[in-house]
């Protein structure tokens, strides 16, 4: 198979040759159709994930089709059209027990504990805990950005924040998962502020419900004006010192901050302004991923036409740009989605 691999942490990725993946006992190979290009990627091959060894195969928001199942899989055929989250749960744990399968600590997780999708084929684990079936009204491409970012921000609107209607949210990051967050939040009925630094990227955040755009300024001091006090719920989508520290300044009393973004390298461990926290009573969540079990509401949410996911995708490529745009991800403005659809 044609496959994308880097041999070391931080060396240029390439197109190679790579024998097809069988399936595992518990698991299945998938066709890969679309893959979406994410910042966890980018971490990933910049040495910043733990569970990565090069060399590596990137990648882990897919969708496909079944053409291979292990002799254990009881749920899954050849030719089923699936997706599949990007954290795949065990399914014996205590967690995956308490349908917490997104925190399993025997996880499997597809471009990280195993080799991804910037591939043709990607072999998956634990098939019968964690595929989803994809409806046919709803196209790979757009399916293959639910496997991370709208799925991540689905959970992280919908059961970490507890977004209600009426209810201001903030998203810090107009990325991917920031603009999913955004228009999540819309469609339940929230009053969206979207902050970036970028022009293009508040303009797609107006088009997806966001009725108001921050520039960058006083972030904190603005979103308290605009709110009469500040937003109920708040999200740092991008992972950085100031965008953490700001999300938790923008909130009222009580309100609810949401880490997803990943604070990784020099940006780890940030300082927080506890004395906000302790004295107004704010609680902070982080937040990692959706069990499959969860995808349901979520996808009948996508095709209620209340949302829809494939708005969010910008530019659409083969697999032998694959390598310069990964590399290429911090340093990118382009607003929306990247998503791979061709593999040969």
């Amino acid at each position: 198979m044609k496959a994308v691999l880097y041999e070391d942490f931080g060396a240029p990725p390439r197109v190679v040759t790579l024998p097809d993946p069988s399936p595992s006992p518990d698991g299945v190979v998938v066709r890969v159709e679309a893959s979406g290009l994410c910042r966890s990627d980018w971490h990933g091959w910049m040495g910043h994930d733990p569970d990565i060894t090069p060399p590596h195969v990137p990648g882990h928001e897919l969708a496909g089709v079944i053409e291979a199942v292990g002799a254990n899989v009881r749920h899954w055929r050849i030719g089923d059209r699936v997706t599949v989250p990007f954290v795949a749960g065990c399914g014996g744990c205590g967690e995956c027990a308490s349908g917490n399968q997104q925190i399993c600590p025997n996880q499997f997780q597809p471009g990280f504990t195993g080799w991804g999708s910037f591939a043709e084929y990607v072999a998956l684990d634990y098939a019968d805990t964690n595929l989803v079936r994809l409806p046919d009204a709803i196209a790979s491409d757009a399916a293959a950005s639910l496997g991370c970012r709208f799925a991540t921000s689905f959970r992280v609107v919908v059961d970490q924040g507890r977004v209600k209607a009426g209810e201001w949210l903030a998203v810090h990051g107009c990325g991917g998962v920031g603009l999913s967050a955004i228009a999540i939040g819309h469609a339940l009925g929230a009053r969206v502020i979207a902050v970036d630094i970028h022009d293009d990227k508040l303009d797609l955040a107006r088009s997806l419900g966001a009725e108001v755009a921050i520039r960058g300024g006083d972030v904190p001091g603005e979103i308290a004006d605009v709110t009469n006090g500040g937003a109920h719920v708040s999200i740092d989508a991008l992972g950085h010192r100031e965008t953490c520290r700001n999300s938790i300044l923008s909130l009222r009393r009580r309100g609810r901050h949401v880490q997803v973004g990943l604070l990784a390298g020099d940006q780890a461990d940030p300082p927080l302004p506890m004395s906000r926290v302790i004295g107004w009573e704010l609680a902070l969540l982080g937040s990692h991923g959706l069990q499959a079990h969860r995808y349901s509401e979520m996808l009948g949410l996508i095709l209620s036409g209340k949302v829809d996911p494939e708005r969010l995708i910008s530019r659409r490529i083969g697999l032998a740009d694959a390598p310069v745009a990964l590399m290429d991800l911090p340093s990118s403005s382009e607003a929306g989605v990247t998503v791979i659809t061709e593999f040969v």
